[in-house]
């Protein structure tokens, strides 16, 4: 329950004058002793509280996902297992699983808040449980997505094809792995803000995104910027920003 809604409550006499004061207590705070939830994360940074799931155990996420919806928090929980998604569901049945992404969304209900668009382009279908963790996430924070998969420099033909809905994206995501060429061939065609996502896809000389890495932070095109190797939550994070601005 956020400040507004405590507020609104003991104005219209549905909540009393202690109770009111008890949420105010440790506004922001829902301890567990293992975690300690956010609950505040959202209106102080437009950015909701998320589930980390890598390194958490699976009794640790689901009581977790679970405390999050009886708080009436929207879930996002990343880098998933369907171990994980099978115990979440039984304290959220509606949670949605999407395993090429590897994530688990429960949302109270559906909308959408951005400016535009966000394009998700990936350069190759390896790339795409990367592409889809964007995907996931972009949406989960109320954006609508285009995607726009497997259109990287090895037959540059298929992103011009593309092209048109590309450019008309208020922010575009590109995911690639390889040599990570296709986020600066993408931000010499277009007048948006244009977010790298490497990937650790690749053979030897990637070094396991490394290279993509590379290639992105030293892209001779302007108006790219770039995230961590295979962080397509962090781009997605950075775009929905963007796009209500």
């Amino acid at each position: 329950m956020n400040i507004q809604d405590i507020l609104e409550k003991y104005k219209d006499g549905e909540m009393d004058l202690v109770e009111a004061l008890s949420h105010f207590t440790k506004q922001g705070i829902e301890e567990m002793g293992f975690a300690t939830i956010d609950t505040d994360r959202k209106h102080r940074t437009g950015l909701p509280e998320v589930i980390y799931a890598s390194g958490k155990t699976t009794e640790q996420v689901r009581l977790i996902a679970e405390r999050m919806f009886n708080k009436g928090i929207d879930i996002l929980a990343t880098r998933a297992t369907p171990e994980i998604y099978e115990a979440v569901k039984m304290v959220v049945p509606d949670a949605v699983y999407n395993q090429l992404a590897r994530t688990i969304v429960y949302k109270h209900k559906e909308e959408i808040s951005g400016k535009g668009y966000i394009a998700v382009v990936s350069a190759g279908t390896s790339d795409l449980p990367v592409a889809e963790e964007a995907v996931e996430t972009a949406r989960f924070l109320n954006n609508e997505v285009v995607t726009v998969y497997d259109v990287g420099v090895a037959g540059i033909h298929r992103l011009f094809n593309k092209l048109d809905l590309i450019r008309n994206a208020r922010v575009i995501i590109v995911v690639a792995g390889m040599e990570g060429a296709l986020a600066s061939v993408v931000g010499g065609l277009v007048d948006k803000p244009v977010i790298g996502v490497p990937t650790s896809i690749g053979y030897g000389a990637n070094f396991q995104g490394l290279s993509a890495l590379l290639s992105m932070l030293n892209s001779c095109a302007s108006g790219v910027s770039v995230v961590n190797i295979d962080n397509g939550f962090g781009a997605a994070c950075q775009a929905s920003l963007i796009n209500k601005l």
